[in-house]
Order: structure tokens, then sequence, then C-alpha cells
């Protein structure tokens, strides 16, 4: 009895364990450059994979930035 009520607890926590959501894949990030900020987002936004894109200039040593 007790060798059958550890074989279904094994099979159990494998169970849960199996279940469990898999480790997340390694993310990376890109930088590019373009023209227009917001021209350029939508088709990286679009792309499977993309969790988030992000505007804005890089480099330079303005604190606030323009055109």
């Amino acid at each position: 009895m007790r060798s059958l009520l550890l074989v279904i607890g094994l099979s159990l926590l494998a169970a849960l364990c199996l279940a469990a959501d898999p480790p997340a894949a390694p993310r990376a990030k890109a930088t590019f450059a373009g023209g227009c900020f917001w021209c350029m987002q939508p088709p990286f936004e679009n792309l499977p994979g993309v969790l988030r894109t992000t505007v804005g200039y890089t480099g330079g040593h303005g604190r606030n930035p323009t055109y």
C-alpha cells in the first residue's frame, strides 16, 4: 500500500512539474536607426517575438533633444 501511494504521489509531482510554464526564452535588445520615429515603430511592433518597442534619440548629450 505504501509503495502504491508513493508511486501515485511521485506521478502527481511529475505531472505538476511538466504542467508548469516552461522557462522564458532569453531576451535580446536591438537598436535601429531610421527616419521618422513613428513611421519606424509599427513594422517592428508587429513582428512575432517583439515584446516592446520604444522610440527616441540615441547618443548625444542634450537633456531634451528635438528635431
